[in-house]
């Protein structure tokens, strides 16, 4: 087997694993979600909402940075992940006090005298996931998404049960509390568990100012990104009710439980393979072209469809009392089409070492969503406003990004539209006519969401077979590979 073949086939069963990791981590959360939905009261998601755009936003600095340096670093050192790791335990702490003492104010902000006790205790969460990410660090550079799938799989089964146990008991909204410190407790111990790696006692400077340098940039790129990820929270919680709060962020978790599943997978195989070829400019074209179809492919149908279909499945999952939540979800599924498209071409920006110019489009972008926001707030459009203006800078960050990523391995804008536009338009004429015949079916909602989903499939496999998609064919032999590969690790274990 060449090197090639060996990467290929390491890349190929870390994107499976990968996704793996993710669709069971997200599908095992909603499954939770759905359970806790019908349980808890949309107020009680909002007051959980606000809380954890603080938490995000430290999980950010306690970062800096560090984990994508150390991932693009191919001659990392024992002493390099010791001194990361001390700097990450510290800076969490500094963050849990920082918050402590934050959490009156925080309260006054939003109203909602409850916050203060639930921020002081939700904040450990920063210190105790400190503890496992040089862990899982080690084990993404060596693509082993196999075991971070079992960790993920296992803290979400033990979590969730927990949290049901609470809801059940009626402890309201610190059942969710229990369910991310729960599950942070249990994904840090069996990382260690299953990665026996141990920290030297030796903090080097020279290792940290060599990681802080290309680092820092990435923290102020990521700050910004946590940040504006987050604002929409901050917004509907100032301004409009917590009950609208719980609508938008179980719009956003089911959103995300797709788009992020695809986004984050290709993300965490992208960069370490893509870092690999950074030295062979044609192997890193051509391994990049593969992955953003291929992405699209997937990604673009499946949003499509979810928002063709959000009528009757909310109506299912979650009960008449969340269906203001449907407009919301239909519409970030356009924003979050374009997600694993934005997370490629921002790799690239890594792999190459830019990280001043990653930081660069991180400030122009977000330069334009606040030009969107400030427009919705003025005119006074509402929370669609809001989510309106999310979707089209989704569409202008793409423009953006995909410029800036074409002058680094000679793959322009127009070739990336070339390559993206015909899977775009498949998406769409296929999620018209679902839509469309969802309004016309007079039958239950299960029935209606089965005939949707074959009618969908139906279409999306014959138009790509028909206008002759490539993606469609490498797709259906990466799906014989995996079906191979399970068969004969039966077979070994029999």
């Amino acid at each position: 087997m060449n090197e090639h073949t060996a990467l290929k086939r390491k890349t190929l069963i870390g994107v499976l694993w990968s996704f793996a990791d993710m669709a069971a981590n997200h599908g095992l959360q909603f499954i939770i979600q759905i359970i806790l939905a019908r349980l808890l009261l949309p107020e009680q998601f909002g007051l959980i909402g606000m809380i954890l755009v603080f938490i995000a936003i430290s999980n950010s600095v306690v970062d800096s940075g560090f984990t994508q340096a150390l991932i693009r670093d191919q001659q990392t050192t024992q002493v390099d992940y010791s001194t990361v790791f001390y700097f990450n335990v510290f800076m969490a702490s500094v963050m849990y006090g920082l918050l402590y003492i934050s959490s009156p104010p925080i309260s006054v902000f939003f109203g909602e005298s409850e916050l203060v006790p639930m921020l002081r205790i939700l904040s450990l969460v920063l210190i105790i996931n400190s503890l496992g990410i040089i862990q899982r660090v080690l084990l993404i550079k060596k693509v082993d998404f196999k075991t971070i799938t079992k960790v993920n799989v296992i803290a979400v089964i033990v979590s969730g049960s927990i949290t049901i146990v609470f809801a059940v008991r009626g402890y309201g909204v610190w059942s969710l509390v229990v369910n991310i410190i729960s599950m942070q407790i249990i994904q840090t111990t069996f990382l260690w568990i299953f990665n026996k790696w141990i920290p030297s006692w030796k903090f080097n400077i020279e290792s940290f100012k060599k990681y802080y340098k290309f680092g820092y940039k990435l923290l102020l790129s990521g700050l910004l990104d946590t940040i504006y990820n987050n604002i929409f929270l901050v917004i509907i919680g100032r301004v409009y009710s917590t009950s609208q709060l719980g609508f938008y962020t179980t719009a956003v978790r089911f959103r995300d439980m797709a788009s992020q599943s695809i986004s984050a997978s290709v993300q965490r195989v992208s960069y370490p393979v893509l870092s690999s070829m950074q030295e062979d400019e044609k192997r890193l074209k051509d391994g990049f072209r593969k992955i953003i179809k291929t992405t699209a492919f997937i990604n673009f149908p499946l949003m499509i469809g979810l928002a063709a279909i959000a009528f009757p499945l909310f109506n299912i999952l979650f009960g008449e009392q969340w269906k203001p939540s449907v407009i919301y979800f239909q519409l970030l599924c356009l924003a979050g089409m374009l997600y694993p498209i934005h997370a490629v071409n921002l790799n690239i920006l890594q792999v190459k070492g830019r990280s001043d110019l990653f930081l660069k489009l991180e400030i122009i972008k977000k330069a334009v969503l606040t030009l969107f926001i400030v427009l919705s707030l003025l005119f006074g459009l509402g929370i669609i406003g809001l989510i309106v203006a999310a979707v089209v800078n989704s569409f202008v960050a793409l423009l953006i990004n995909t410029h800036y990523s074409a002058r680094e391995i000679n793959y322009s804008m127009k070739d990336q539209m070339k390559d993206l536009l015909p899977i775009f338009f498949i998406s769409v004429v296929m999620g018209a006519i679902v839509y469309s015949t969802g309004n016309v079916l007079l039958t239950n909602d299960v029935v209606k969401i089965i005939i949707q989903i074959i009618l969908g499939f139906f279409i999306y496999i014959t138009v790509t077979k028909f206008a002759k998609i490539q993606e469609l064919n490498e797709l259906f032999y990466l799906v014989l590979q995996l079906f191979e590969k399970m068969k004969m690790t039966f077979l070994s274990n029999r």
